[in-house]
């Protein structure tokens, strides 16, 4: 739905933090967020996590949420279950499509179902002495299966790194997906309104796109136009956008994947509720179009009035 007066927005809580590991990235995106909804004119004040939230919406002092909470708590269904508990509107995936995409592990099975392209991969403990791995062969990607912000995630390249890598990632999640690694370039596509946004292409001197490359470095370089012609750029963008829409998702996010050398796709995850900092792609890519902060800001809270698949 388009809104053109600020007022129909009513007061909009901008919940940010929480306690997942991703809080200070999520605080930060906060800030922003809510600098943005006043500089539009919106009745916006901040809300620290759910305990916080739910305490305000109790005293009316809510009229629906921007959420910006990243990872546990934010992107995985609790948030948008309470909200819709009580009854009040909020910004981008349902609960459903918040916890299908917060599972690599599941998200991965619902894309092969569909014949969509993603890494063979598997799901270990962090005792698990990894000779299953063999199957898949190495190098291979451990990461935690309910994650984000490349947060315990590594690039393993032998049998003998396995193990720290397991250990490390167990730290964040009991289930630990080991995936192919993909040799080749990382794109990801911005989704906002059920289009995709153009195509980014990721490049880093460190060995993988980390937390310090995503937030911290300042030699990460970030290509628009990403490199393809026109038409692969669109047939990559409608893959984009599919795979985010298969697993519930909806109103914006992020779908990434890995182009390999024999310029195949392999889609790697969903970001339902992205960074939103000033390293951070959705922004990027909405700059591309045109759209400035201020404005895909703006676009994102509209996504409240609309009814969820």
């Amino acid at each position: 739905m388009k809104i053109t007066d600020a007022r129909a927005f009513g007061r909009v809580a901008v919940v940010m933090g929480g306690g997942s590991e991703e809080r200070e990235v999520s605080l930060v995106s906060g800030q922003a967020v809510f600098e943005a909804l006043r500089t539009k004119g919106v009745a916006a004040h901040t809300v620290d996590g759910a305990e916080a939230l739910a305490g305000e919406i109790a005293d009316g002092q809510v009229d629906r949420v921007f959420n910006i909470l990243h990872g546990r708590g934010g992107e995985d269904g609790a948030i948008q279950g309470l909200l819709e508990s009580l009854g009040v509107p909020y910004t981008g995936t349902g609960i459903l499509g918040s916890a299908v995409t917060m599972d690599k592990s599941l998200s991965k099975r619902i894309w092969r179902s569909a014949g969509l392209p993603t890494p063979a991969s598997l799901v270990l403990d962090a005792n698990n002495n990894g000779v299953a791995v063999d199957a898949i062969g190495f190098p291979v990607m451990v990461k935690p299966v309910r994650g984000g912000s490349t947060i315990g995630v590594h690039k393993v390249d032998d049998q003998e790194g396995l193990g720290t890598a397991l250990a490390d990632a167990g730290k964040y999640d009991r289930q630990i997906l080991v995936e192919r690694h993909v040799a080749g370039g990382e794109y990801t596509a911005g989704i906002l309104q059920g289009e995709t946004l153009p195509l980014i292409r990721l490049e880093t001197p460190h060995e993988i796109y980390d937390y310090s490359a995503k937030y911290e470095a300042d030699t990460t370089q970030y290509h628009i136009p990403a490199g393809f012609d026109d038409e692969r750029e669109e047939e990559l963008k409608r893959l984009a956008l599919r795979a985010f829409s298969m697993l519930g998702a909806w109103g914006w996010g992020r779908v990434d994947f890995m182009v390999d050398d024999q310029d195949s796709p392999w889609l790697l995850e969903v970001n339902t509720t992205p960074g939103m900092t000033s390293h951070s792609l959705v922004p990027m890519a909405a700059a591309a179009t045109g759209v400035n902060f201020d404005s895909l800001v703006w676009r994102i809270l509209e996504t409240s009035f609309d009814e969820r698949a």
